[in-house]
């Protein structure tokens, strides 16, 4: 069944959502590392860290760290020359930083939400390895808070001021390496409540709150910078959280399809309730596969490991179900073998195949006891790979004939979602003592102007059309063109060089991301004073992003945009007019277009249109 023919009113669907936003501030947020973002290769040092959960002040155990401890994994980080000692976690953390706390104020009163009178600072555990002290440190900032959609009000829970955790570079067998340039950077965490009705109520909501968050002009922008995350259940299903939606036009699709995922679990589990399903024993199938001609179980067999099996008693047809698109319940049960090492799973709904025989399914049914109504699970990997991701597969067919289990999954860029781990719980927060309590002042804070009001008033105080003032007020060098305005800047020329001329650059590969505020307004100032052409200013930015450490002075003689005068532009126009003088005895000044382009092409940004416009009408009228 598609998703769109659900009724979503009918199911009980109810979401949420979880939105991460890193600040732009000039510092972390527990120590005075910058919080520029580096290049894997500019690493000078790596350390090395193996972590383990520890109780909470209860003595519990959280469920998702559990887990993520079965499997043994060293954990290495790329250290630069900005690297502190905090970031090592050689070193307690210094105060929250001021600017992150008077940013994350402004976010609150954006959301309407009412700040408190102290924040404490917590650690969470957190032993996946993206920390390296195993915890992250957040706060409460903000409660109490509303936003408006056009399916009613979404209330906003809380607003959490947080650390930014490492930045994944590459999973390795045995573990993880992480970079440190982002771990720490300031990040807040909006939580709304269970009030989301539909996927596109969820998506109105998500944008609504980046838009506020972009308000402030104090947000990171670019992938990885926000983070949604949905939490999304129906009425006989159970909560699910999805994690990592950094696109903001997947959320309604992933809410759909996690609707769809959910309605069918519970379909097959009432399936499996009619034939009174169950889960058998694990146990070691190798003997049947000796001879194998499949590939992966000969690999995992010549390497001196095993096969394990679970038989699955009334699961037959059932394991291959389709739940999502190009997703089984099949691969449910791979998503928890995979997550505790192997590289996947064999079951009786899609064999014989791989290499797998008839003779070797019917002797594999043989040897766990299974019938023409059951499915077998099976894994190949070394022995205690096996054993431990047989026994996740049998864990989760256990749920799938109770229904719908509560977990953390991660969105896949189709919009489907992967199984990551069990739903974290509270035991694994507890108080930070390295860092003292702060008393916010929300007094001191004054509220940012809308992004909506900015697209009004760049239409109404600079004369920019709807489209234009609606690219620059939401485009990430917002704050520069309000810079450049304020310096004299003309806004329309600023506005279609930061939006029109940098999308022009970047189709044609030219790297835009390694040009900064310095230097466009360093090309501004040179157009300003008559040293720059308006129609050189694509070319003299592409060598600026090409070599950065240029001024813009040198970018213009690299460009060959230096050093014409007025007398030599005119020499030049009328050298095009002499080439012509037949077309434009003919035509007068009907041949002005076509010679307009090549004076154009010819002075190549040497002058602005407006000279080249007036010199060469002066020329053909000295013809005509």
């Amino acid at each position: 069944m598609s998703s769109s023919t659900y009724d979503y009113e009918s199911l009980g669907l109810v979401a949420g959502l979880e939105i991460h936003q890193q600040l732009d501030t000039d510092t972390k947020l527990f120590c005075g590392s910058p919080t520029a973002i580096r290049e894997p290769e500019e690493a000078e040092r790596t350390i090395t860290r193996f972590l383990h959960p520890t109780k909470s002040e209860l003595g519990e155990l959280d469920d998702a760290a559990l887990e993520e401890s079965r499997v043994d994994r060293e954990f290495e980080y790329l250290a630069y020359d900005t690297t502190c000692l905090v970031e090592e976690d050689d070193e307690p953390p210094t105060e929250v930083d001021d600017e992150a706390l008077s940013v994350a104020m402004q976010i609150a009163s954006l959301l309407d939400m009412s700040v408190v009178d102290q924040l404490h600072v917590m650690r969470k555990l957190v032993i996946d390895g993206s920390n390296t002290s195993g915890f992250q440190r957040t706060m409460l900032l903000g409660q109490d808070g509303e936003i408006q959609t056009s399916d009613g009000a979404v209330s906003i829970v809380d607003l959490l001021l947080e650390e930014e955790s490492a930045q994944r570079v590459e999973d390795r067998a045995d573990g993880v390496l992480y970079s440190l340039d982002r771990l720490g950077v300031p990040l807040v965490e909006i939580g709304t409540g269970p009030d989301i009705r539909s996927p596109e109520q969820a998506k109105e909501a998500a944008k609504r709150i980046g838009m506020l968050l972009r308000s402030t002009g104090k947000v990171k922008r670019g992938l990885g910078t926000i983070r949604q995350d949905v939490n999304v259940s129906i009425a006989e299903g159970a909560r699910v959280e999805i994690k990592g939606v950094q696109a903001l036009d997947q959320i309604d699709e992933l809410v759909e399809l996690e609707v769809q995922r959910q309605a069918e679990l519970l379909d097959i589990a009432d399936e499996l309730d009619v034939r009174d399903a169950s889960v058998g024993e694990t146990q070691d199938v190798t003997s049947v596969f000796e001879n194998t001609d499949s590939g992966v179980i000969e690999g995992a067999l010549k390497a001196g490991g095993s096969v394990t099996a679970v038989p699955l008693f009334g699961f037959d047809g059932l394991v291959g179900h389709e739940i999502q698109p190009d997703r089984r319940l099949g691969t449910e049960f791979s998503d928890h073998a995979k997550r505790n090492g192997a590289g996947g799973i064999f079951h009786t709904d899609e064999l014989p195949a791989y290499g797998v025989t008839g003779e070797e399914v019917a002797a594999l049914r043989e040897a766990v006891g299974a019938d023409d109504e059951d499915a077998v699970a099976i894994v190949a990997a070394d022995t205690d790979t096996a054993e431990l991701a047989i026994e996740a597969v049998a864990e989760r067919a256990q749920t799938a004939i109770e229904g719908v289990p509560e977990e953390t999954r991660g969105a896949n860029e189709e919009g489907t979602t992967r199984y990551l781990r069990p739903l974290p719980g509270a035991a694994r927060m507890y108080p930070e003592t390295d860092v003292p309590p702060v008393e916010p002042d929300p007094s001191e804070i004054d509220e940012p102007e809308l992004l909506t009001e900015k697209v009004e008033r760049y239409q109404a105080a600079f004369g920019l059309d709807a489209g234009l003032a609606e690219q620059v007020a939401y485009g990430r060098r917002m704050p520069l063109f309000e810079k450049a305005v304020g310096c004299g800047v003309d806004a329309t020329f600023a506005a279609t060089t930061l939006e029109s001329t940098v999308t022009e650059l970047r189709r044609d590969d030219v790297a835009v991301e390694n040009l900064t505020d310095d230097h466009f307004l360093a090309v501004f100032d040179l157009v300003a004073d008559d040293e720059l052409a308006k129609e050189g200013v694509g070319d003299v930015l592409s060598v600026l992003a090409e070599q950065p450490k240029l001024s813009a002075e040198e970018a213009v003689e690299t460009a060959g945009l230096g050093g014409v005068d007025d007398d030599a532009v005119r020499e030049i126009i009328a050298g095009v007019v002499e080439r012509n003088s037949d077309q434009v005895a003919n035509e007068g000044m009907a041949a002005f277009s076509g010679l307009m382009g090549e004076c154009m092409a010819e002075l190549r940004g040497k002058a602005d249109g407006e000279t080249v416009s007036s010199v060469l009408r002066e020329e053909i009228g000295k013809r005509s």
